[in-house]
């Protein structure tokens, strides 16, 4: 056997019915269309409302959807992981409720961590899982619930945030020039000042004092935030283009960690990629933390043709950043229109 490349196979999504746009927004906290699309770009995002259904509902659903798609025997996915700031549960794992309610006999489940950078994280394991041969495929899931830890009486966070679950089926293949070729992933452990959930894990757990003072919420310093995910994130890119010989013109297109409009303008602007180029639902879902690659993947999958070069890039709490260089395996129009 020859060297096994790692590649997706096929995406998919979720996301809830219930929209929330800015008018409504603005009559829950002050403020209003203008101002929320102005800072970032966001119109609508989905939230999940139906009582006693939390990430794994969504995580699921997308799965699902993803199984359908490719094909895929229940009884041949060795691993599906779920990269998650949001799980269902402390324990036991989202992913473990998954893999229950999908049937997978042959698998095995885990939970990811790693903010808004979770999926990409996670998709970067999965490669290696595959690319190791002990794995053949491996289900990768980014979802998050969150509305559920965000603070609609905030008007400088509320704005933000959505839900919302996209998942990836990752497989090996001995064809060259496809799949995962390289990444960066970094973290400086400085960033839990400026952006955290200060209450409900063992430093701080659940009381009156933390319900009432309203702790389980995120809790974001906007500017600093701003300028550290910017920085990280285009300092990445650019690293990642030099370490493999690259130029912009060689991308085809930036898939971004969905955060904020004019973080991702500035991201393409300091690396030098025409906007034409990036990919961008950010105005429909808002952020929705690891769900946000795999959802733009899902959104744009028809415009995905096999070659493409892909640039993904994300930033999230920690701090955490990085940044993968990945070849598109398959022509994504052929398989797009399926439900």
């Amino acid at each position: 056997m020859g060297k096994i490349n790692a590649i997706i196979t096929g995406v998919a999504g979720y996301v809830p019915d219930y929209v929330l746009n800015n008018e409504e927004l603005s009559r829950m906290v002050d403020t209003n269309d203008e101002w929320i699309v102005t800072r970032t770009g966001i119109k609508e995002r989905r939230i999940l409302t139906e009582e006693g259904l939390g990430t794994s509902y969504m995580a699921r659903k997308a799965a699902k959807l993803l199984m359908k798609k490719t094909g895929a025997d229940p009884d041949s996915i060795d691993a599906l992981i779920v990269a998650t700031t949001t799980p269902d549960y402390v324990h036991p794992s989202t992913a473990s409720i998954v893999l229950g309610r999908l049937g997978l006999k042959n698998a095995f489940a885990f939970d990811f961590a790693a903010a808004c950078c979770g999926f990409m994280y996670a998709f970067d394991v999965a490669c290696n899982m595959v690319q190791s041969g002990r794995h053949k495929r491996v289900i990768v899931i980014g979802a998050d619930k969150m509305s559920s830890i965000t603070d609609y009486q905030d008007r400088a966070t509320c704005p933000l945030f959505g839900d919302g679950a996209g998942a990836v089926m990752v497989e090996g293949t001995e064809e060259e020039n496809v799949g995962l070729i390289d990444s960066i992933h970094r973290t400086d452990g400085k960033g839990l000042p400026f952006l955290h959930v200060k209450a409900g894990g063992s430093v701080f757990p659940a009381s009156h004092y933390s319900v009432d003072h309203r702790m389980h919420f995120t809790y974001q310093e906007g500017r600093t935030v701003f300028r550290y995910a910017v920085t990280a994130m285009g300092d990445d890119c650019a690293e990642l283009l030099k370490r493999n010989n690259l130029t912009v013109d060689d991308v085809n297109y930036v898939v971004p960690h969905q955060a904020n409009l004019r973080i991702i303008e500035a991201v393409a602007k300091r690396i030098g990629v025409p906007m034409e180029r990036v990919f961008v639902n950010i105005q429909r879902y808002g952020n929705t933390s690891a769900a946000c690659m795999p959802l733009v993947l899902w959104d744009f999958e028809k415009d995905l043709k096999k070659g493409d070069s892909l640039l993904f890039t994300a930033f999230g709490a920690g701090f955490v950043n990085g940044a993968s260089y990945y070849r598109w395996a398959y022509n994504g129009a052929d398989m797009a229109g399926i439900k």
